[in-house]
């Protein structure tokens, strides 16, 4: 018996399939197979129910798989301890959040690699249903996400930390007679054509404001800031966006732009979210990490 082929039960019996388990774990669909197979034959039990539709666990595999997840999460407690005894923390850290707000937690990311530059990190910026679906599969340690309400009944095998509450503002440029007000109402917003970031959370706001008040005028959609920047600050469109996402942030901090309040009748809980796996156990570097996060966030 060897720990890939624990492994790989597991996988299966998350994915489904045993050609979604070979495309998670990055190995051949034949090495899965023959893997299961072998394992099958040295404990003398069927795993696995295979079909067209998918491959299930047999009662007995149930039994069989959860030992192989328990020995798993032994393991990593086993490197976790190991590690701390060490003066230098090693590992690997791979991070997934939506873009926008990464530049909250770049300190924290960047302190990190500094304070133990040993560990292997890798960042990258997805999508919110790209994120969870990653989460769900392994393929990264954690991800960022605005959580909203397609997928506030989507918690299934994950674990969701809201962070730092956020509302929706409106940055516009100094220039325009808006700039003197405190607040700015839908009915106004919708005179103003609009530049908006790619991102699901303002793709699906969006949606929901036309819902409610009307079509507005979309220019354009882009995840390049400089665009959103220029044609902002020229007084040709405004832009909207989570508050947190203008802060410390230096295209907005000019004089040329103002950040003020979108004034709707209803306010719905915005929340920058961690999510993690409840089937994987935490490592120390994630761990070290999160912590770290929270006291950055705490302090915004």
């Amino acid at each position: 018996m060897h720990l890939e082929q624990l492994e790989i039960i597991v996988e299966v019996a998350k994915a489904g399939s045993l050609t979604a388990a070979a495309q998670n774990l990055h190995v051949t669909l034949s090495a899965v197979s023959q893997s299961i197979s072998n394992l099958e034959a040295e404990l003398k039990v069927t795993l696995f129910t295979r079909s067209r539709s998918g491959a299930a666990p047999t009662a007995e595999g149930k039994v069989i798989i959860q030992k192989a997840v328990e020995v798993l999460d032994k393991l990593q407690e086993l490197r976790d301890e190991a590690g701390g005894y060490s003066n230098t923390q090693c590992g690997e850290l791979r991070i997934a959040t939506i873009p926008g707000p990464l530049f909250l937690y770049l300190d924290t990311i960047l302190g990190l690699k500094k304070q133990y530059p040993n560990i292997q990190m890798e960042i990258m910026e997805k999508g919110t249903h790209e994120i969870i679906d990653d989460v769900r599969h392994n393929k990264i340690d954690m991800g960022l996400i605005i959580l909203f309400e397609p997928y506030l009944e989507k918690h299934a095998g994950l674990i969701i930390e809201p962070l730092m509450e956020g509302k929706v503002v409106v940055c516009i440029s100094r220039k325009s007679p808006l700039a003197l007000n405190t607040s700015i109402s839908p009915e106004e917003l919708k005179k103003q054509p609009l530049v908006l970031y790619n991102d699901d959370y303002l793709k699906w706001y969006m949606d929901q404001f036309q819902e409610r008040y009307g079509d507005v005028t979309i220019l354009f959609s882009t995840n390049n800031k400089d665009a959103i920047r220029r044609a902002t600050e020229d007084g040709t469109a405004v832009t909207i966006g989570l508050d947190y996402s203008f802060r410390n942030q230096p295209e907005y901090l000019k004089d040329e732009f103002v950040v003020i309040e979108l004034n709707t009748p209803v306010h719905n809980s915005i929340h920058l979210s961690l999510v993690t796996s409840k089937e994987k156990k935490l490592s120390n570097t994630s761990k070290i990490f999160i912590n770290n996060l929270r006291h950055t966030l705490h302090l915004l």
